[in-house]
C-alpha cells in the first residue's frame, strides 16, 4: 500500500528520494489534472520549478502526466518564483498553477504547490478535493510520453515568465524614483528562484547569494536571521546600506534589515506597509492577518478606519478572503504578505520594492519610518523561537494547553488565552506569547512580543521552561 499522500498548510512538501520521488509526484499530478479536467470545459494548467535538486525531472514528470490526461500545458522556460506561477495563471486564465518547490524548508525537501486561476492559493476546499483523489499508484509509463511530439502539436508551450513577471512590475513601481534615490540597496536570493529579477529591473542594487545552488550551502533558505548572518555582516561591514531585502526559496516571502543591520520582522513590515499604502498612496480596503500576527495591526487599521479579520495559519486562508472581498493587504508572520494591485498571492520581491519605493519617495530612513509607526502603535520587540521536541513532547504539551494547564509562564501571569489556530497567551501591557505545531515541519514554534528583544527572549525562555520540564 503506498503512503497517504497530504497537503501542509501550503503544498505536499517531503523528503527527495524518499517520499518525493517521480511516483509520488507522478501520483499527485494526476489527481491535480483530473481535479482540473472536472472543473474546467477547457482545462489548461501552467508549472514552473524553483531553483532545488530535481525541479527539471520533477516538472517533466508532472508535465507527461497532464499531457496524457488531454490537459493544455504551459511550462515556465528556466526556474520561477511562487509569485512568477501564481500571476501566470492569472493572466492566462489556467484552472491551476503547479509549483515544484519546498519554499524555505531545508534543502533535502521539495514539494508541490497548487495555485487558483487567480493568481493566489487554491483554496483549502479544492486541495482537500485534490489530495482525496490522489491514486494508491502510478499507472503510467512516463517514458511512453514525448514533451517534443507536445511542443510540435501545441499542447504543451514554453512560456517566459520571469520576463512576464518583470513587466508587471515595471508597470507598477517607480523604479526611476528607487534607482536615482542615492540609496545604496541589498539584496540576498539565499540562493533561490529570485535571484535573477532584480539584477533586471534594479541593477546597481549589491548582490549576495544570487547564484544557482540546489543545496543552499546546505542552509534551509528561510529569510530569519539566524540564517542571514553574511547579509547582516555585509550591512555591518559596508556601513552605508540603506536598507537590505532577502527572500526565500521561491521568493514568496520577505526577510528585511535595517542599515544598521538589525532585523526587521514582518510585523513591522506589515505596520510600515500599511502606513505607506494608506497614508501616501491613499489606497483602502480591509487588513487581513494570520493569528500569529502582532495585536498592533489591528490597531493602525482602526486608526486609519480600516476593518480588520484574523485567520487561522496559513496564506491559503488570507487569499480567500482578498478574493471574495475588497482587502488592502493580507499578512502572515512568517513573512508572506500580499497587496491589493497585485495577486492575492505572497511576494518577497513585491513586498520589498513597495519599502524601497516608500524610502525613496519620502526621503526617510527605514528606522524613522518605522518610528512614525510607532507613534501610531506603541514601540514592541518580537521573536520566534522552534522547539525541535519529541512528538510524544509535542502531543503533550498541546493537550496541556487545550485543557488550560497553563496560567503563568515564569513571571507572567495569563491574562486572556486565544485559540484561533493554537494559543495565544495574553499578558500585562501588551506583552504576549503563543505556541503553536508547524504545519510545514516537525516542530513546536513559540512566539512573543514585549517592548524589549532581552525581554522577549526573557518570556521565550520561561515559556520553554515551563513546557518542556
Amino acid at each position: 500500500m503506498a503512503n497517504k499522500i497530504k497537503f501542509g498548510t501550503d503544498g505536499w512538501r517531503a523528503i527527495i528520494a524518499e517520499e518525493f520521488t517521480v511516483e509520488n509526484v507522478a501520483r499527485v499530478a494526476h489527481a491535480t489534472g483530473e481535479w482540473t479536467k472536472k472543473n474546467y470545459e477547457k482545462p489548461s494548467i501552467v508549472i514552473g520549478h524553483d531553483c532545488r535538486f530535481a525541479g527539471e525531472l520533477f516538472v517533466s514528470t508532472a508535465v507527461k502526466v497532464f499531457l496524457s490526461q488531454g490537459i493544455h500545458v504551459k511550462m515556465a522556460k528556466g526556474f520561477v518564483s511562487t509569485p512568477m506561477i501564481s500571476l501566470a495563471a492569472s493572466q492566462f486564465n489556467c484552472g491551476i498553477g503547479v509549483v515544484i518547490t519546498a519554499s524555505h524548508n531545508p534543502p533535502a525537501y521539495n514539494g508541490f504547490k497548487l495555485k487558483a486561476y487567480f493568481g493566489g492559493p487554491l483554496s483549502p476546499k479544492h486541495v482537500q478535493e485534490v489530495e482525496d483523489i490522489i491514486p494508491n499508484t502510478n499507472a503510467l509509463d512516463l517514458s511512453s510520453i514525448s514533451l517534443e511530439d507536445a511542443l510540435v502539436s501545441g499542447q504543451l508551450e514554453i512560456v517566459d515568465l520571469e520576463t512576464m513577471y518583470v513587466e508587471h512590475v515595471k508597470a507598477n513601481f517607480d523604479l526611476d524614483a528607487i534607482e536615482n534615490s542615492g540609496l545604496n540597496f541589498v539584496y540576498d536570493a539565499m540562493y533561490g528562484a529570485g535571484q535573477n529579477v532584480l539584477k533586471r529591473i534594479l541593477p546597481n542594487t549589491h548582490f549576495l547569494h544570487c547564484e544557482h545552488n540546489p543545496s543552499f550551502y546546505g542552509q534551509a533558505p528561510e529569510p530569519i536571521a539566524k540564517n542571514l548572518k553574511e547579509l547582516e555582516a555585509y550591512i555591518k561591514a559596508t556601513g552605508n546600506v540603506a536598507c537590505a531585502l532577502a527572500t526565500d526559496g521561491d521568493a514568496d516571502r520577505i526577510g528585511l534589515y535595517n542599515g544598521k543591520g538589525e532585523f526587521v520582522d514582518s510585523h513591522h513590515i506589515i505596520l510600515l506597509l500599511i502606513h505607506y499604502l494608506v497614508n501616501h498612496k491613499k489606497m483602502t480596503g480591509k487588513v487581513v492577518t494570520a493569528f500569529s500576527c502582532t495585536p498592533r495591526i489591528e490597531k493602525l487599521a482602526a486608526h486609519y478606519g480600516l476593518a480588520h479579520t484574523t485567520t487561522k495559519i496559513g496564506f491559503k486562508e488570507i487569499a480567500t478572503i482578498m478574493v471574495e472581498e475588497d482587502v488592502l493587504l493580507g499578512g502572515e508572520e512568517s513573512g508572506g504578505i500580499a497587496v491589493k494591485g497585485h495577486i492575492p498571492e505572497r511576494d518577497g520581491i513585491w513586498m520589498g520594492l513597495i519599502i524601497w519605493e516608500f524610502m525613496a519617495k519620502s526621503g526617510k530612513s527605514l528606522d524613522q519610518l518605522i518610528d512614525e509607526v510607532y507613534e501610531l502603535v506603541g514601540e514592541f520587540k518580537f521573536e520566534r523561537n522552534d522547539l525541535h521536541i519529541t512528538e510524544t513532547l509535542k502531543q503533550s504539551i498541546m493537550a496541556n494547553c487545550n485543557n488550560n494547564v497553563y496560567t503563568q509562564f515564569g513571571d507572567y501571569t495569563v491574562r486572556e488565552v486565544k485559540t484561533i489556530d493554537g494559543w495565544k497567551y495574553f499578558f500585562d501591557d501588551e506583552r504576549w506569547m503563543m505556541i503553536r505545531a508547524s504545519g510545514t515541519e516537525p516542530v513546536l514554534r513559540t512566539y512573543a512580543e514585549a517592548p524589549t528583544l532581552d525581554e522577549v527572549r526573557k518570556i521565550l525562555q520561561m515559556t520553554e521552561e515551563t513546557i518542556c520540564k
